[in-house]
């Protein structure tokens, strides 16, 4: 039991440092007001992307804008969502993802 303990450690420190992702608390450039905990489940680095005068631009009733920190695969994330990205801000990738 303690050699799986161990193990779980090990690999959880591992899965942690190998991440460029930064984590969903990380606030982001204020100006895509993040909020969420997490897109498209909670943890997840992504979150969604809120109304300012910079994403207006971005915003649509049929879609969720989504923003992604530095470090995130932006083809695998469109892929995965079916999204497309419509902007990259301070190192932050902009998605907008059709509601399903």
């Amino acid at each position: 039991m303690a050699a799986a303990a161990a193990l779980c450690s090990l690999i959880s420190g591992c899965v942690e440092e190998a991440g460029t992702a930064q984590s969903p608390s990380d606030p982001g450039p204020i100006h895509l007001a993040l909020f969420g905990d997490g897109y498209p489940n909670a943890g997840d680095p992504c979150r969604r992307a809120g109304e300012s005068a910079y994403t207006n631009q971005f915003l649509d009733d049929a879609a969720d804008l989504v923003a992604c920190p530095p470090g995130t695969d932006p083809g695998l994330f469109a892929y995965t969502t079916g999204g497309r990205q419509v902007a990259k801000v301070d190192g932050w990738y902009l998605f907008s993802i059709p509601r399903r």
